[in-house]
């Protein structure tokens, strides 16, 4: 096998290159090298390392402790899921991990002459296929970002597969920290729709969360903001967000409807004098017009929806599904658990189908969902005690 190995040491000067021919005839090792180099950094490359690794820095050694605290918190869930199941852990073949979303932005920033977009999601996979003993993927937003795309949203892969209803235009709305829509056409099923439309449960949550000092995390069935009244003022500000006329492909993250945009919402509750109660009925009412308005411009136009499935935590509040059922009116919308699915289950789900089909290399992006060049196989491969025996059994 020709194979490259690529180090870049803590000496912080470039990238050390070896291509090399490797093989075990019965069992030895023969090697030849073919050749080295050592590739330059950029002249500000070396700077922009030693910020984010030298002493003094806080933030680097947080995350990468965080990371493999996490990994310990995702294998710990998958032994206790295995547990309640019945299923003894050894029986798992792969486990598939998202991780935890920490930064996203779909924006590039210039690097010379390179566009560079960027994810992260922590939650070490090797430590959750140690402490398992079950070959784990995840880390699978790069490899769409690497072809070009925005790295999601990824759950419409599932819900080509899973959600779509013969004869039906179906529209899939799922609202987590963040909102996006998916398309599903009753023909044509490669000619997915789907982008994220903006904020979902983040911004009523954030707002809860501070004005009441913590003692609540989320609007519960959405009573603070069903008891408030809207600001017009503030809703045609928050309308105006650039975000909102973006064409698909888009995605977005905490960096567009985060703490910038709840401390933006804090100050002008001051400006305006309106009462908490009226602020988080805004927010709510901001949610669901950025996914209804996103749908009016790049869905309606030009499809028909014969109905509407919605799933994610938002669902659980009263008050933004009845602005949003008022908003879709006449089409009929749905819950997951309507259509016989695990609402809270969907994305987890999700993340097990990538990682099935990223084994099997299977290219598990959606093009025409992220702006990615060409189907692509992402997610990441940490083997497990079962590595070989699955490859084995799978990819004879």
């Amino acid at each position: 096998m020709k194979i490259i190995g690529l180090m870049a040491g803590t000496s912080l000067d470039g990238i050390d290159a070896a291509l090399m021919e490797i093989s075990r005839p019965a069992g030895s090792l023969r090697y030849k090298l073919l050749a080295f180099e050592t590739t330059p950094f950029p002249k500000t490359m070396r700077e922009k390392l030693l910020d984010v690794s030298g002493e003094g820095n806080e933030t680097t050694p947080l995350i990468s402790h965080l990371n493999f605290y996490l990994g310990e918190l995702f294998a710990g869930a998958s032994l206790k899921i295995a547990s309640k199941a019945g299923c003894p852990i050894g029986k798992v073949d792969l486990i598939g991990s998202h991780g935890q979303t920490i930064w996203h932005s779909s924006r590039p920033i210039r690097e010379g002459k390179l566009g560079i977009r960027s994810t992260f999601q922590i939650g070490e996979l090797s430590v959750i296929a140690e402490r398992t003993g079950v070959t784990t993927i995840g880390d699978f937003r790069p490899g769409d970002i690497a072809a070009g795309g925005e790295g999601a949203p990824l759950a419409p892969y599932f819900h080509r597969d899973i959600v779509k209803k013969r004869g039906k235009n179906r529209m899939i709305v799922n609202i987590g920290g963040i909102s996006n829509v998916t398309f599903l056409p009753a023909v044509h099923t490669d000619k997915v729709l789907a982008f994220d439309t903006g904020p979902g449960n983040m911004l009523i949550d954030g707002l809860v969360q501070i004005m009441t000092e913590g003692k609540l995390k989320f609007d519960r069935d959405g009573k603070i903001g069903g008891s408030g009244k809207i600001s017009l003022t503030l809703m045609e500000e928050l309308m105006e967000h650039p975000f909102l006329s973006l064409r698909p492909p888009k995605s977005t993250g905490r960096d567009t409807f985060g703490a910038d945009l709840i401390e933006f919402l804090l100050d002008q509750r001051k400006k305006l004098r309106i009462s908490f109660e009226d602020l988080v009925a805004t927010a709510t009412s901001f949610t669901s017009t950025s996914i209804f308005t996103n749908c009016e411009k790049f869905i309606l136009p030009h499809h028909r929806v014969d109905e509407i499935v919605v799933g994610g935590g938002g669902v659980r509040n009263k008050t933004l599904m009845r602005l949003l059922k008022k908003a879709f009116q006449p089409v009929p919308l749905f819950g997951f658990e309507d259509i016989g699915l695990n609402s809270k289950a969907i994305e987890a789900m999700a993340f097990a189908l990538l990682a099935h089909d990223a084994f099997l290399g299977i290219p598990n992006n959606i093009p025409s969902v992220t702006g990615a060049k060409r189907p692509v196989v992402m997610g990441k491969i940490a083997p497990g005690l079962n590595y070989r025996k699955i490859v084995q059994k799978y990819l004879k």
